[in-house]
C-alpha cells in the first residue's frame, strides 16, 4: 500500500540513492564501526549529490525541489546500508529548515545554493546539558552589543557538530517563553570551540557531539526573523522536520533487519533444514515484516500530506512514535533469531540495535509523542505547526522535478 504514494521518479530516485549507498558507502561502514573516526569525505561527498537541497527551491536556489516524501526516501535507503549516513543526511536537511522557512531573502540567496550543492553542511543547535528536549528551559545566552550579538553558553547532542559549516544556534535574548533568539553561526566564528568527540553507543562516523560558545560574536545580520522567534523556530523545525526525518532513519534500519534475518534465518540449518522453518522464528520474522509495512506505511502517509501542505502534525509525530518503537522490537526480535550469532561483530544485527536506539530520544521521546497525540484527541492541542508552514513548504511537485 506504501507504494501508492509513489511515483515512477520517486522509483527511480530510490534506484540512484541505493546504488550510491551500496558502492560508495557500504564499503565505509567496517572502518567507521571499527574505528568510531567521522566520516567527513563520505558526508561530503553524499552532499555532492545534492541531496541535502531535497526541500530547497529549484529556483532561484539551486535545490532539487522535490518535496519531504523523496527527502524520506533519500534517507531511507543510506539509513538502510549507514544509520550513521542517514542520520548525517537527515540532520543536514533538518539544518537547512530554518534558513527555507525563517531566513530572509539575502540569507536565503547566501546559504540555500551552498547546501543545495553540498559545499555547505548546516546543523540546528538547540539542545543543552541542563534541560534536554525542554526548550524554554534554555540557558545559552545571546546579548545584543549594537549591530552585533555576544553568545555564551554550550549546545550538547548537535548533529554534525564536528563536520557543519553553518549552526543555527538558538539562545536566549531575554526571559520568558518569547525571550528566544534563532542564529545563524558560521563554524569558523572566534568563541566557537569544539571539544572532542564523544564515543557514542551507535551512528558510529556520525558527527554528534557539543558547541562551545565563548564570547562569540556574531553580525545582526545572522538573526533568523525576530527577537523571540527562537522558540517557534525550534519546534516547527523539530515538528516538520525533525520527526519525519527520523521516522525515515528508523525506517531504513528497520529494512535492513528484515533483509539481514531473513537471509540469517535462510542460510542457518537447524534440524536438518533452515532456521525459518521453525514455527517461532517464522512466526518472528512475520512480525517483523509486519511491522515494517505499518511503519513505511506512516511514514510515506505523513510525508505526502506534508508535501500536499495540509495540516499533519499528528501524522507526523505517529510516524516517528511508530517507526522508533517498531524498528526497537523489530531489533530485538531479530537479535533472538540470531541467537550468539547476533553478538558477533561482523554480524551487523547489533549495529542495527545500537543505532536505532540513538533515534529514540531526538524531537521528543516517544512518551513526549504520545503525549501530544492525547492533546490532540482531548482537543489540547496548541495549534499545527504543519498548517502554519503550509504556505512556505515546498508542494507536491510535478513529476519532472525528480529527473
Amino acid at each position: 500500500m506504501s507504494d501508492s504514494y509513489l511515483t515512477a521518479e520517486h522509483r527511480q530516485l530510490r534506484e540512484t540513492v541505493r546504488d550510491f549507498a551500496e558502492s560508495q558507502v557500504a564499503p565505509r561502514v567496517e572502518l567507521m564501526e571499527r574505528t568510531g573516526a567521522i566520516e567527513t569525505d563520505l558526508a561530503r561527498a553524499i552532499a555532492r549529490q545534492g541531496w541535502i537541497g531535497v526541500t530547497i527551491d529549484e529556483e532561484p536556489y539551486g535545490g532539487m525541489g522535490a518535496g519531504h516524501l523523496a527527502k524520506t526516501i533519500i534517507i531511507e535507503e543510506l539509513s538502510r546500508v549507514s544509520g550513521a549516513m542517514g542520520a548525517m543526511v537527515q540532520a543536514s536537511q533538518l539544518g537547512a529548515a530554518k534558513i527555507i522557512h525563517y531566513g530572509n531573502e539575502r540569507q536565503k540567496r547566501t546559504w540555500l545554493p551552498r547546501i543545495a550543492d553540498g559545499s555547505c553542511l548546516p546543523s540546528i543547535a538547540v539542545t543543552e546539558p541542563g534541560n534536554g528536549s525542554h526548550v524554554l528551559g534554555m540557558q545559552m545566552t545571546a546579548r545584543r552589543e549594537g549591530r552585533h550579538y555576544v553568545l555564551n553558553g554550550r549546545k550538547i547532542f548537535i548533529g554534525n557538530s564536528h563536520i557543519g559549516h553553518l549552526h543555527g544556534v538558538v539562545a536566549r535574548t531575554s526571559d520568558g517563553s518569547n525571550g528566544l533568539t534563532a542564529f545563524l553561526v558560521e563554524a569558523d566564528r572566534p568563541g566557537l570551540t569544539l571539544p572532542p568527540h564523544p564515543e557514542t553507543l551507535g551512528l558510529h562516523g556520525f558527527s554528534f557531539g557539543e558547541l562551545h560558545f565563548d564570547e562569540c560574536r556574531i553580525p545582526v545580520a545572522n538573526r533568523l526573523g525576530e527577537e523571540g522567534d527562537g522558540r517557534d523556530i525550534a519546534y516547527s523545525s523539530s515538528v516538520t522536520y525533525g520527526r519525519p526525518n527520523l521516522a525515515a532513519v528508523a525506517l531504513g534500519i528497520h529494512q535492513a533487519i528484515l533483509e539481514q534475518t531473513t537471509a540469517f534465518a535462510s542460510e542457518r540449518v537447524r534440524y536438518g533444514g533452515a532456521l525459518h522453518q521453525l514455527p517461532n522464528i517464522k512466526l518472528k520474522v512475520g512480525q517483523i515484516q509486519s511491522r515494517l509495512m505499518t511503519a513505511r506505511l506512516a511514514a510515506y502517509h505523513a510525508a505526502h500530506l506534508l508535501d500536499a501542505g495540509v495540516p499533519c502534525d499528528a501524522q507526523l509525530m505517529n510516524a516517528k512514535l511508530i517507526n522508533v518503537e517498531m524498528t526497537l522490537d523489530s531489533a530485538r526480535a531479530a537479535m533472538e533469531i540470531h541467537a550468539a550469532a547476533g553478538l558477533l561483530a561482523d554480524v551487523p544485527i547489533g549495529r542495527y540495535l545500537r543505532d536505532a536506539h540513538h533515534i529514540f530520544a531526538p524531537a521528543g521521546t516517544s512518551d513526549i509523542q504520545l503525549l501530544r497525540l492525547a492533546e490532540i484527541a482531548l482537543g489540547q492541542s496548541k495549534g499545527d505547526w504543519s498548517q502554519r508552514l503550509s504556505a512556505a513548504l515546498t508542494p507536491a511537485r510535478a513529476p519532472s522535478a525528480l529527473n
